[in-house]
This record gives structure tokens, C-alpha cells and sequence, in this order.
């Protein structure tokens, strides 16, 4: 499909933003991360190099290895949600070669920064559960996230199944779908840009690094069996646990899949209102779960202002809720994380039984 276009602009935004650049005006503080941030970030990779040199070098016990492997999916989890996150959209740092070393951190975990920002950054954050053009509802055909997308007899049994399908996701990412996306010069129906020399060699170098790092290695310092138990615990934890963030940001009960006017090509909404509606918060009183998963529980917040920092999210929600409240948008939220995932349960059943 063609790139849909938003309604024309409204004050909703404006007004939201000229709000949220006067709390940080009056606050005197800078909008990307603080020393919190950077203390944690450090927490985050050191413990993650110490597992990791522990498994590869001190080959631990079969019992003792395997939860290891499953607290270093947990930490590569946890970086990627606050490290790289930030990293990839500028927030981390107000200096700039500070954010592109922390969204490198995805290469090292076997991931590609430059697929990660136009799948992410430019596709997803811009259009958010439109079917066809947001990269993150292809699923298919092992899962149907969309009304919008066909039906298949298996599906009856997404909302059982999807359990497993996410905790493929890290093997899927790093092993084919960076390089379906390579050389296709695709992300689902959108054309990727034309990767410089830099981009190139930042793809391929990364790609060989991560193969010796967390494959040839291993392999040679404990042997094929104990690398493959330990790298498909490691890389099972990492998935879901990335997985089940991400969509229960956007793929519950009610949060919108808007679709563009088959006639106009527009969507109904102005681009702040759309993200607004196609997103839900989760568990943002629960200070664990903001710490762990990098603020990602206040998605709402994140997709209306991706350059700020996840460190200011409980502030400006209480602007944007606001706001909502003013304009009569309502304010998807979820108080605790088992409601979250209890209402992705019953979307995914929903849509596997009509």
C-alpha cells in the first residue's frame, strides 16, 4: 500500500508541546537522560560482560549455566530497553557520539542499528498498527494482529501459541530478518534508504563479530552441545521478554488499528491523537517495572515524544493526561502489568475465533 497520510494538524499538538517544552523550561532540565540513567546503563553492561566471561571462560555447571544464560537474556533484555532504546532516538545523551554508542550497543547483541532505525524509528513510530505499513503487525502467517488481515485456521490457537512464537523472535531478528531486509531493500512494503559504505561495513562487521562473540566462541571454550542448550535459553529469554513489551504497547483490546479512507488515502486522526489511541501504558506506578524495561510501560508518553528520555516519562504523563482529559482523547492504561497481559490474551483470541 502507498504511505497513508494524517489529518491536517489541530491545536491538540501544538498546545501539547508548547506544555511539555514549558515543564522543562520551568524544571531547568535537559530532556535527554540524566546521571540515573547513565549509572544504570553501567549496571546494565558490566553485569552483562561478567555473565557472559563467566559462561564462556569459567563454563559454570549444567544447572548454574542455564540460569545464567537466562539472567544474561534478562540483562540483554534490559539493555536493549534502556541503553539501546534510548540511544537509537537521541534521548540517552545530549551528546551525540554518547547516543550512537548506546544504540551500537544492538549490533554487539547481533541486532543492526541502521535496519533498527527504519524499521522503528521511521516506520513504526510514525505509523503506528496501520496494517500494511507498520512492520511490527507482520506476524503473518503464524499470527493475525490486525482485523484487517486474513484469517487462518490456526489462529484459532494464536492466543496459546504465541507464548513460543516470541520467544523465537531474537533467534528470527539476528539470524533472518536483518538479512531479509537487506537484500530485499524492504521492510515489509516500505523501501529501506540506500546504506552508505559506513552502514554497510557497520552490517557486515557487526554480523561476523556477534557469530564469534556468541557462537564460534562458545562453542570452542565449552563444547557444541552445552553452547546450543545455553545460547537457545539466553536467546528464548531475550525474545519473549522483548516481545511481550512491545505488544502490549499496542496489540490489547483497546487500542486502535486505524485504517486510511480507500478513496483519500487519509487517516481520520492528526498524527499526536493516532499515537495516542493506538498505544496503552501498563503497570507506570510499578518503579520495578519502569526501571526494567526503560520506561517502555509508558508507551503512550514514548511515542508522542520518542526524544525525550524515558527518565521524564512519570512527569509529562501527568501533562498529557491532561490534555486528553481537555480534548476528550482517551487515555489507554492498564494499572497493573497482568491486566496488560491478560487483555493481549484476549485480543489475540478474539481475533483468531472472527
Amino acid at each position: 500500500m502507498s504511505v497513508p497520510k494524517f489529518a491536517a494538524s489541530r491545536s491538540f499538538h501544538t498546545e501539547l508541546k508548547a506544555r511539555i517544552n514549558a515543564y522543562f523550561e520551568e524544571a531547568g532540565k535537559p530532556q535527554t537522560g540524566n546521571s540515573g540513567l547513565f549509572v544504570k546503563a553501567l549496571i546494565l553492561t558490566t553485569a552483562f560482560v561478567l555473565v557472559y566471561l563467566h559462561l564462556v571462560f569459567f563454563t559454570p555447571s549444567a544447572l548454574l549455566g542455564i540460569l545464567e544464560c537466562i539472567l544474561l537474556g534478562l540483562i540483554g533484555a534490559a539493555i536493549g530497553f534502556n541503553v539501546m532504546h534510548d540511544g537509537a532516538h537521541g534521548s540517552f545523551s545530549k551528546s551525540k557520539w554518547l547516543n550512537q554508542f548506546a544504540a551500537f550497543t544492538l549490533n554487539v547483541l547481533g541486532g543492526n542499528s541502521f535496519m533498527w532505525n527504519m524499521k522503528h524509528n521511521l516506520i513504526h513510530h510514525m505509523y503506528t498498527n496501520v496494517d500494511g505499513v507498520d512492520d511490527d503487525l507482520d506476524v503473518q502467517p503464524w499470527m493475525r494482529m490486525s482485523s484487517t488481515q486474513p484469517r487462518r485456521k490456526l489462529h484459532r490457537f494464536q492466543h496459546l501459541y504465541f507464548w513460543f512464537l516470541y520467544a523465537l523472535l531474537y533467534i528470527a531478528w539476528i539470524f533472518f530478518m536483518d538479512y531479509q531486509k537487506y537484500f530485499k531493500g524492504k521492510i515489509g512494503g516500505m523501501p529501506i534508504k540506500k546504506m552508505t559504505a559506513t552502514d554497510q561495513s557497520v552490517f557486515w562487521g557487526f554480523k561476523v563479530i556477534h557469530l564469534l562473540l556468541f557462537v564460534a566462541l562458545p562453542i570452542y571454550t565449552a563444547g557444541f552441545v552445552a553452547w546450543l542448550v545455553g545460547f537457545v535459553v539466553f536467546a528464548a529469554i531475550a525474545g519473549f521478554t522483548l516481545s511481550l513489551v512491545f505488544q502490549l504497547a499496542h496489540t490489547v483490546e483497546h487500542a486502535a488499528f486505524p485504517m486510511p479512507d480507500e478513496i483519500t488515502n487519509k487517516l481520520e486522526d492528526e498524527w499526536a491523537i493516532h499515537q495516542i489511541k493506538t498505544t496503552a501504558n501498563f503497570a507506570t506506578h510499578n518503579k520495578v517495572i519502569s526501571w526494567l524495561v526503560g520506561g517502555l510501560n509508558f508507551q503512550v508518553e514514548h511515542h508522542l515524544f520518542p526524544k525525550i528520555s524515558h527518565v521524564h516519562y512519570p512527569a509529562i504523563s501527568k501533562i498529557i493526561k491532561q490534555m486528553c482529559e481537555e480534548f476528550d482523547i482517551t487515555y489507554n492504561e492498564y494499572p497493573k502489568m497482568r491486566y496488560a497481559v491478560v487483555s493481549h490474551v484476549s485480543y489475540l483470541r478474539e481475533l483468531g475465533r472472527k
